[in-house]
């Protein structure tokens, strides 16, 4: 169990997402929290190896401010649509674009996580496919007035009021929520046995 397996060991989660913050306390893992404050450029390049790079930039800024006995955890998440990467919504108008995007269709949500150590790292990634419910134009602009979509990858929350759009999961729900649970005890586990934590 992870929070057996951290126990004794001093934490920072590098976000301020509070579904990540939700994951830990469920998770029973004594954490402290620090934002890395690091730009996220969306780019060509690979979304998933972006995701890792994303997390591990958190990951080395957060580290590099921090007792060097603190294990740093940290992520990225990114919603991918026909090859469109969907970041966070600017604006209303972006929300319903994107929106409007997934209606009706399967999309990816890709999550880089990076786990830093004193004695080393390890980055990986999960990804998940998530489809849509047809969506009309009145159901979009109720859910944008709810304000969720606006601080999340895709403009939507898949524990909140947009779980009322989705119609299938394949794969990790807590990936699609930004923290692939199964995917960090892997990561924790493999640096424990290592000696790198």
């Amino acid at each position: 169990m992870l929070d057996k397996m951290l126990n004794g060991y001093k934490i920072i989660l590098a976000s301020a997402s509070p579904r990540r913050r939700e994951i830990f306390d469920m998770l029973g893992i004594c954490y402290e929290t620090q934002s890395s404050d690091i730009a996220e450029p969306l780019t060509g390049e690979d979304p998933a190896l972006q995701a890792m790079r994303h997390a591990q930039n958190k990951a080395e800024s957060v580290f590099a401010k921090s007792d060097q006995h603190s294990v740093i955890v940290s992520a990225d998440t990114i919603v991918l649509l026909d090859g469109r990467i969907l970041g966070k919504p600017e604006s209303a108008e972006q929300a319903q674009s994107y929106l409007m995007a997934l209606s009706a269709k399967t999309h990816t949500v890709i999550t880089g996580i990076c786990v830093r150590g004193a004695k080393g790292q390890r980055c990986a990634y999960e990804q998940t496919q998530v489809s849509f419910a047809p969506l009309t134009a009145d159901e979009i602009q109720d859910y944008i007035q709810t304000k969720e979509p606006m601080d999340k990858a895709g403009a939507y929350g898949i524990q909140g009021f947009g779980s009322q759009f989705i119609t299938r999961v394949e794969g990790c729900y807590f990936n699609v929520m930004g923290f692939p649970i199964r995917r960090f005890y892997e990561i924790a586990q493999d640096l424990l046995k290592k000696g790198m934590l």
